[in-house]
């Protein structure tokens, strides 16, 4: 070879050379170019992310208390119902007591037997109105006094242990778990 096409050689390889450089060059600037505009992207993907996650958070907290007030209702309810009657008992109680009273009074004539047998039925029927409801009748004699449930109002002598009722002066009621009214009492000392 000529030292003319020696030179034309290098030049080629010269230029090839720059070419090359050129191209790296165009590639990195175009891969900065695509990492400046995938940064972007990127960082609105992240942001739609915690976005979607805190909709995904605050939608089961939600779901939570719509649970929560739900059985709260359901108790509400029941307690509603446990205690459907209690007013109306708390009405009929002083008939009943009238309707005891009027038993404990002596039918001498033919008459008086008939009305107190009348009155024995309809006492009979509201006591058990009141049973079927859930109203019971507490406070008996030798029964300990319970001071929730029983109202004191004198203390005795009795025969019976210390704290025990001694008498009944007016029955008390329960509706349930709860008190109505409490039994006044006489309680042994």
């Amino acid at each position: 070879m000529t030292q003319k096409q020696e030179d034309i050689q290098k030049e080629n390889q010269k230029d090839e050379e720059i070419i090359e450089e050129t191209s790296s060059v165009d590639e990195v600037e175009n891969e900065s170019e695509e990492k400046s505009e995938v940064d972007p992207l990127q960082e609105k993907i992240t942001e739609l992310e915690k976005a979607n996650k805190n909709l995904e958070d605050k939608e089961l907290r939600l779901q939570a208390e719509i649970q929560n007030i739900q059985q709260r209702n359901a108790r509400e309810t029941q307690a509603l119902l446990k205690y459907d009657g209690q007013k109306l008992a708390a009405a009929i109680l002083p008939a009943v007591d009238n309707l005891e009273r009027a038993l404990d009074v002596n039918a001498e004539d033919e008459v008086a037997q008939q009305i107190k047998k009348g009155v024995e039925i309809t006492l009979n029927t509201l006591k058990q109105a009141l049973k079927d409801r859930g109203i019971e009748a507490i406070g008996t004699v030798g029964e300990s006094f319970d001071p929730t449930k029983h109202q004191a109002i004198q203390s005795v002598e009795s025969d019976l242990e210390s704290d025990k009722i001694a008498q009944v002066l007016q029955k008390g009621y329960m509706l349930h778990d709860r008190v109505l009214r409490p039994a006044m009492v006489a309680v042994s000392q």
